[in-house]
Protein backbone atom coordinates (compact mmCIF):
# COMPACT_ATOMS: atom_id res chain seq x y z
CA UNK A 1 0.00 0.00 0.00
CA UNK A 2 0.82 3.60 0.09
CA UNK A 3 0.01 6.46 2.10
CA UNK A 4 -2.13 5.48 5.97
CA UNK A 5 -5.69 4.54 4.89
CA UNK A 6 -15.66 2.67 9.21
CA UNK A 7 -16.22 0.35 11.60
CA UNK A 8 -18.85 -0.21 14.15
CA UNK A 9 -19.11 -2.14 17.13
CA UNK A 10 -20.67 -5.84 16.93
CA UNK A 11 -22.80 -4.74 19.58
CA UNK A 12 -23.55 -1.17 21.44
CA UNK A 13 -24.03 -1.40 24.75
CA UNK A 14 -27.54 0.15 24.75
CA UNK A 15 -26.32 3.52 26.86
CA UNK A 16 -24.15 4.35 24.16
CA UNK A 17 -26.92 3.26 21.52
CA UNK A 18 -29.37 5.54 23.31
CA UNK A 19 -26.52 8.78 23.40
CA UNK A 20 -27.64 11.72 21.88
CA UNK A 21 -26.39 13.06 18.42
CA UNK A 22 -22.94 15.15 19.40
CA UNK A 23 -22.54 18.62 17.43
CA UNK A 24 -20.06 18.49 15.38
CA UNK A 25 -18.93 19.97 11.88
CA UNK A 26 -21.39 18.34 8.90
CA UNK A 27 -19.41 20.79 6.14
CA UNK A 28 -17.78 19.29 3.50
CA UNK A 29 -14.12 19.41 2.63
CA UNK A 30 -12.22 19.09 -0.28
CA UNK A 31 -8.47 20.68 0.60
CA UNK A 32 -5.77 17.87 0.09
CA UNK A 33 -4.86 17.40 4.08
CA UNK A 34 -8.22 18.07 5.42
CA UNK A 35 -8.56 16.53 8.77
CA UNK A 36 -12.05 17.09 10.25
CA UNK A 37 -11.82 15.73 13.86
CA UNK A 38 -14.77 14.39 15.89
CA UNK A 39 -14.58 12.94 19.52
CA UNK A 40 -11.96 9.92 19.23
CA UNK A 41 -12.43 10.18 15.46
CA UNK A 42 -10.08 11.87 12.28
CA UNK A 43 -12.05 11.99 8.99
CA UNK A 44 -8.80 12.01 7.11
CA UNK A 45 -9.14 13.57 3.22
CA UNK A 46 -5.55 12.01 2.30
CA UNK A 47 -5.12 12.88 -1.11
CA UNK A 48 -1.29 12.22 -1.82
CA UNK A 49 -1.64 10.77 -5.32
CA UNK A 50 -3.76 14.03 -6.47
CA UNK A 51 -0.38 15.34 -8.32
CA UNK A 52 -0.41 12.66 -10.36
CA UNK A 53 -4.05 13.13 -11.97
CA UNK A 54 -4.98 15.47 -14.52
CA UNK A 55 -8.22 16.59 -13.37
CA UNK A 56 -10.13 15.66 -10.17
CA UNK A 57 -10.49 15.71 -6.51
CA UNK A 58 -11.89 13.88 -3.40
CA UNK A 59 -14.43 15.89 -0.97
CA UNK A 60 -15.90 14.31 2.02
CA UNK A 61 -18.13 14.86 5.16
CA UNK A 62 -19.46 14.30 8.57
CA UNK A 63 -22.68 12.69 8.38
CA UNK A 64 -23.30 12.80 12.50
CA UNK A 65 -22.12 11.27 15.50
CA UNK A 66 -23.77 9.69 18.71
CA UNK A 67 -22.22 7.97 21.15
CA UNK A 68 -19.40 5.79 19.62
CA UNK A 69 -21.24 5.62 16.27
CA UNK A 70 -19.84 8.17 13.13
CA UNK A 71 -21.38 8.13 9.76
CA UNK A 72 -19.64 9.87 7.02
CA UNK A 73 -19.24 10.22 3.38
CA UNK A 74 -16.75 10.57 0.53
CA UNK A 75 -17.38 11.57 -3.08
CA UNK A 76 -14.76 11.71 -6.02
CA UNK A 77 -13.36 12.22 -9.46
CA UNK A 78 -10.40 11.57 -10.78
CA UNK A 79 -9.01 11.70 -14.19
CA UNK A 80 -5.68 10.77 -16.35
CA UNK A 81 -2.35 9.42 -14.39
CA UNK A 82 -1.99 6.15 -12.68
CA UNK A 83 -1.56 5.17 -9.25
CA UNK A 84 -3.61 5.78 -5.93
CA UNK A 85 -4.94 9.15 -5.97
CA UNK A 86 -6.61 9.62 -2.29
CA UNK A 87 -7.33 7.76 0.27
CA UNK A 88 -10.07 9.34 2.50
CA UNK A 89 -10.56 7.41 5.47
CA UNK A 90 -11.62 7.55 8.84
CA UNK A 91 -9.25 7.11 11.33
CA UNK A 92 -9.33 5.97 15.14
CA UNK A 93 -7.25 7.73 17.79
CA UNK A 94 -7.82 6.18 20.77
CA UNK A 95 -7.26 3.06 22.36
CA UNK A 96 -4.34 1.89 19.90
CA UNK A 97 -0.44 1.52 20.86
CA UNK A 98 -1.11 -1.94 22.19
CA UNK A 99 1.09 -5.05 21.35
CA UNK A 100 -0.48 -7.89 19.63
CA UNK A 101 0.41 -10.11 22.07
CA UNK A 102 -2.04 -7.83 24.50
CA UNK A 103 -5.31 -7.58 22.26
CA UNK A 104 -7.86 -10.51 22.19
CA UNK A 105 -10.17 -9.17 20.10
CA UNK A 106 -11.25 -5.68 17.97
CA UNK A 107 -14.98 -6.35 17.24
CA UNK A 108 -15.71 -4.07 14.12
CA UNK A 109 -18.98 -3.95 11.78
CA UNK A 110 -18.80 -1.75 8.94
CA UNK A 111 -21.85 -0.86 6.71
CA UNK A 112 -21.45 0.98 3.54
CA UNK A 113 -22.68 1.49 0.09
CA UNK A 114 -20.76 2.77 -3.08
CA UNK A 115 -22.88 4.49 -6.01
CA UNK A 116 -20.98 3.35 -8.72
CA UNK A 117 -18.71 0.21 -10.23
CA UNK A 118 -17.22 2.20 -13.29
CA UNK A 119 -14.35 3.15 -10.70
CA UNK A 120 -11.09 2.09 -10.25
CA UNK A 121 -10.90 2.18 -6.01
CA UNK A 122 -10.35 -0.60 -3.04
CA UNK A 123 -12.76 -0.34 -0.14
CA UNK A 124 -11.00 -1.32 2.95
CA UNK A 125 -9.73 -1.30 6.73
CA UNK A 126 -5.44 0.19 6.90
CA UNK A 127 -3.76 -0.99 10.46
CA UNK A 128 -0.23 -0.54 10.70
CA UNK A 129 2.07 -1.65 13.63
CA UNK A 130 5.25 -1.06 14.74
CA UNK A 131 8.34 -1.90 16.65
CA UNK A 132 7.41 0.21 19.11
CA UNK A 133 4.91 2.24 20.68
CA UNK A 134 3.89 5.05 18.08
CA UNK A 135 7.31 3.88 16.57
CA UNK A 136 8.10 3.24 12.62
CA UNK A 137 5.70 1.90 10.48
CA UNK A 138 7.05 -2.24 9.76
CA UNK A 139 3.67 -3.98 8.72
CA UNK A 140 0.87 -2.59 7.02
CA UNK A 141 -1.96 -5.51 7.11
CA UNK A 142 -5.04 -4.59 4.90
CA UNK A 143 -8.64 -6.02 4.98
CA UNK A 144 -10.07 -5.26 1.80
CA UNK A 145 -14.25 -5.37 1.39
CA UNK A 146 -13.82 -4.96 -2.11
CA UNK A 147 -11.81 -4.81 -4.99
CA UNK A 148 -13.04 -2.77 -7.80
CA UNK A 149 -10.58 -2.62 -11.21
CA UNK A 150 -7.48 -2.46 -8.95
CA UNK A 151 -4.95 -5.16 -7.34
CA UNK A 152 -2.65 -5.58 -4.07
CA UNK A 153 1.10 -5.20 -3.70
CA UNK A 154 2.15 -8.72 -3.97
CA UNK A 155 5.72 -10.53 -4.27
CA UNK A 156 5.43 -11.84 -7.30
CA UNK A 157 2.80 -10.91 -10.63
CA UNK A 158 1.42 -13.03 -14.01
CA UNK A 159 -0.67 -12.06 -16.87
CA UNK A 160 -3.87 -11.61 -14.65
CA UNK A 161 -2.27 -9.38 -12.26
CA UNK A 162 -0.63 -10.62 -8.40
CA UNK A 163 -0.40 -13.33 -7.10
CA UNK A 164 -1.76 -14.72 -3.75
CA UNK A 165 0.90 -15.86 -1.42
CA UNK A 166 -2.17 -18.04 -0.05
CA UNK A 167 -5.73 -18.67 -1.39
CA UNK A 168 -8.61 -19.88 0.41
CA UNK A 169 -8.25 -18.69 3.67
CA UNK A 170 -11.16 -19.01 5.97
CA UNK A 171 -11.38 -16.09 8.42
CA UNK A 172 -14.69 -14.00 9.84
CA UNK A 173 -17.03 -16.13 7.86
CA UNK A 174 -15.70 -15.53 4.63
CA UNK A 175 -13.31 -16.93 2.40
CA UNK A 176 -10.26 -14.71 1.41
CA UNK A 177 -6.74 -14.77 -0.36
CA UNK A 178 -3.89 -13.51 1.17
CA UNK A 179 -0.78 -11.13 -0.96
CA UNK A 180 2.24 -10.32 0.51
CA UNK A 181 4.61 -7.72 -0.89
CA UNK A 182 6.45 -4.42 -0.19
CA UNK A 183 5.68 -0.44 -0.46
CA UNK A 184 9.33 -0.05 -0.56
CA UNK A 185 9.20 1.56 3.06
CA UNK A 186 7.41 -1.79 5.65
CA UNK A 187 5.81 -5.21 4.46
CA UNK A 188 2.60 -5.07 3.28
CA UNK A 189 -0.49 -8.27 3.96
CA UNK A 190 -3.23 -7.52 2.27
CA UNK A 191 -6.03 -10.19 2.40
CA UNK A 192 -8.95 -10.12 -0.61
CA UNK A 193 -12.27 -11.91 -1.03
CA UNK A 194 -11.48 -14.81 -3.01
CA UNK A 195 -14.63 -14.50 -4.81
CA UNK A 196 -13.88 -12.32 -7.72
CA UNK A 197 -16.00 -9.52 -7.79
CA UNK A 198 -17.48 -9.28 -4.33
CA UNK A 199 -18.17 -6.52 -2.32
CA UNK A 200 -18.81 -7.06 1.56
CA UNK A 201 -21.09 -4.68 2.49
CA UNK A 202 -22.50 -5.70 6.25
CA UNK A 203 -18.95 -6.75 7.50
CA UNK A 204 -19.37 -7.83 11.06
CA UNK A 205 -16.37 -9.44 12.37
CA UNK A 206 -13.45 -9.62 14.71
CA UNK A 207 -10.61 -8.05 13.08
CA UNK A 208 -8.26 -9.52 15.33
CA UNK A 209 -8.91 -12.66 13.31
CA UNK A 210 -6.63 -11.39 10.54
CA UNK A 211 -3.90 -9.84 12.94
CA UNK A 212 -3.59 -13.82 14.91
CA UNK A 213 -3.13 -15.46 11.21
CA UNK A 214 -0.29 -13.35 10.33
CA UNK A 215 1.31 -13.78 13.62
CA UNK A 216 0.86 -17.72 13.48
CA UNK A 217 1.95 -18.41 9.80
CA UNK A 218 3.44 -14.92 8.12
CA UNK A 219 5.69 -14.69 10.77
CA UNK A 220 4.76 -11.32 12.35
CA UNK A 221 6.02 -10.92 16.00
CA UNK A 222 3.49 -10.61 18.50
CA UNK A 223 5.84 -7.90 20.49
CA UNK A 224 4.88 -5.49 17.62
CA UNK A 225 2.62 -2.91 18.78
CA UNK A 226 -1.13 -1.69 16.67
CA UNK A 227 -0.40 2.02 15.82
CA UNK A 228 -2.94 3.01 13.57
CA UNK A 229 -6.40 1.76 12.04
CA UNK A 230 -8.36 3.33 9.63
CA UNK A 231 -10.95 2.08 7.00
CA UNK A 232 -11.57 3.93 3.64
CA UNK A 233 -11.30 3.73 -0.15
CA UNK A 234 -8.24 4.40 -1.85
CA UNK A 235 -9.38 5.62 -5.44
CA UNK A 236 -7.55 5.43 -8.54
CA UNK A 237 -10.06 6.76 -11.42
CA UNK A 238 -13.81 7.11 -12.10
CA UNK A 239 -16.49 9.03 -10.23
CA UNK A 240 -18.33 7.52 -7.12
CA UNK A 241 -19.59 8.33 -3.49
CA UNK A 242 -19.22 5.86 -0.82
CA UNK A 243 -21.63 6.23 1.86
CA UNK A 244 -20.90 4.63 5.95
CA UNK A 245 -23.81 4.89 7.36
CA UNK A 246 -22.57 2.79 10.47
CA UNK A 247 -19.25 3.08 11.12
CA UNK A 248 -17.67 3.35 14.80
CA UNK A 249 -14.77 2.15 16.91
CA UNK A 250 -13.49 -1.27 17.92
CA UNK A 251 -13.65 -1.48 22.00
CA UNK A 252 -10.48 -3.25 22.30
CA UNK A 253 -10.30 -6.59 24.49
CA UNK A 254 -7.14 -7.04 26.20
CA UNK A 255 -6.10 -10.85 27.35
Amino acid sequence: MFSSKLIVLASLLPSLLAAPTASIDTSTHCGQWDTVTAGQYSLLLDQWGASSATSGQSCASLTSLSGTTIAWKTTYTWNGGSGVKSFTNMQLNSGLNKQLSAIKSIPVTWNWQQSSSSVQADIAFDLFTSSTANGNNVNEIMIWLANIGVGPIASSYNANGAVPTVSNISLAGYTWNLFVGSNGANAVYSFLPATNGQWIQNFNADLNVFIKYLTAHQGVSTSQYLKTLQAGTEATAGSATLTTYETCCPLFSES
